[in-house]
């Protein structure tokens, strides 16, 4: 059994723990990371790099770098709802410096960020590392304990930060209260080939009848998600691979021919969509942020920028008492009175949006654009305002941690 002590624990190398890392390191506040996988080569991950992220990359300093990374810009988002194009959102309106989005595998985001990161003699990354118990003295968790290819490791910490996703083990070994929203579909995730001819206007969604399809660009390929009705993934697979590839080409006609590549199931992956929140976000010397404290749903790809907001707002507010070894229940208090009211706002549009046009839609209504949405396509200062709020969120944080 090997042991540590640091001022700082992170279960989780996703967004918000490689970011709250980066930015608590870079304080002078000595952290751990722990990812759980050998790398962070997951694929069907979001991969949305919006404007809010793209400003918190300026203020550090690293945008220049990061955009040197392979990767898509997008300044408009479009779909196609029945017959109807709808212009739902133009990023060249906003009076920030990026203005647009950046479509990126997550992997190469996350391995940009480590790589800044162990710049600073205060950060430590542990992969292959996966939390399995939480220490505590009296009501206090004081570290945790994790699973290593070389043994079992306990780290003591002034604070444990679960940034481990979704399916959380930290939050659920702290006993912590999750309230499940709900949503009605999952994503069936797929590679499908991406044509020169392809140019950046093509729909990133599109809707028809009992059927939902997002493309997304990277590169020489699309990365397609296929929407269906919540649990009815086996049904679906149970039908054949062949009717799926028709489906697909049904919703994307620039698809015919290029459905082939899939082979057989094993290239589909299911992503179970979930929406959920706890209703605290911490205990004494432990706090989770991120999808471990609100599970967003696809809507709008603003997960991975919800979670860097999340740990910006984190180092904003507890650098100082990390740095001074003493965290009190309050400050962690702090963070979630700072952060639940974007995330419910945020919550709140996707779920709205899940049960009047998603849920309807995948269940054979035919999909008509709300007025609202006509609307905004049909007068383009408007876009500039939806553009604001999908690309900014309901609260964006600036740095205010400082450099140590």
């Amino acid at each position: 059994m090997s042991e540590l002590t640091t001022g700082c624990c992170i279960a989780g190398g996703g967004p918000a723990g490689m970011m709250l890392g980066y930015l608590l390191a870079r304080a002078g506040v000595d952290v751990i990371v722990l990812e759980k996988h050998a790398d962070f080569l997951r694929d069907f991950r979001g991969d949305t790099v919006h404007p809010s992220t793209l400003e918190v990359m300026r203020q550090l300093g690293l945008l220049d770098e990061f955009l040197t990374r392979p990767h898509q810009e997008v300044q408009r988002l479009s779909a196609q709802v029945g017959d109807d194009i709808i212009h739902a959102a133009d990023f060249r309106r906003l009076s920030i410096p990026t203005k647009f989005i950046v479509l990126m595998p997550q992997w190469d985001f996350l391995n940009f960020l480590s790589e800044k990161a162990k710049a600073f003699k205060g950060f430590h990354l542990s992969m292959q590392a996966e939390a399995t118990g939480l220490i505590r003295e009296g009501d206090r968790v004081t570290g945790l304990t994790a699973r290593t290819p070389d043994g079992e490791l306990t780290i003591h910490a002034d604070l444990v930060v679960g940034c481990d996703g979704r399916t959380s083990t930290v939050r659920d070994l702290a006993g912590l209260q999750v309230e499940d929203l709900g949503a009605p579909m999952d994503v069936l995730w797929m590679r499908l080939p991406r044509q020169p001819e392809d140019n950046d206007g093509v729909p990133l969604g599109r809707a028809i009848a009992g059927g939902i399809l997002v493309m997304i660009p990277r590169g020489d390929y699309f990365q397609c998600g296929f929407v269906v009705p919540k649990g009815r993934a086996e049904e679906i697979e149970a039908r054949g691979l062949d009717l799926f590839r028709r489906s697909i080409e049904a919703m994307a006609p620039m698809m015919r021919g290029r459905t082939d590549g899939l082979k057989s199931w094993d290239d589909v992956k299911l992503l179970t969509v979930g929406v959920d929140r706890l209703k605290t976000w911490c205990a004494p010397g432990l706090l989770c942020i991120g999808d471990a404290a609100h599970a967003m749903s696809p809507v709008g790809g603003v997960g991975i920028n919800l979670a860097i907001q999340d740990a910006v707002a984190t180092a904003n507010l507890l650098y100082a008492p990390l740095r001074a070894g003493a965290v009190s229940l309050a400050d962690l208090q702090a963070v979630q009175a700072r952060r639940e009211w974007p995330t419910k706002v945020t919550q709140g549009i996707q779920i709205f949006i899940q049960k009047r046009a998603i849920a309807p839609t995948l269940a054979g209504a035919s999909p008509k654009a709300p007025w609202i949405a006509k609307l905004v396509s049909a007068v383009p200062p408007l876009q500039g305002l939806t553009a604001r709020a999908v690309g900014m969120g309901a609260r964006f944080e600036k740095v205010r941690s400082p450099a140590a």
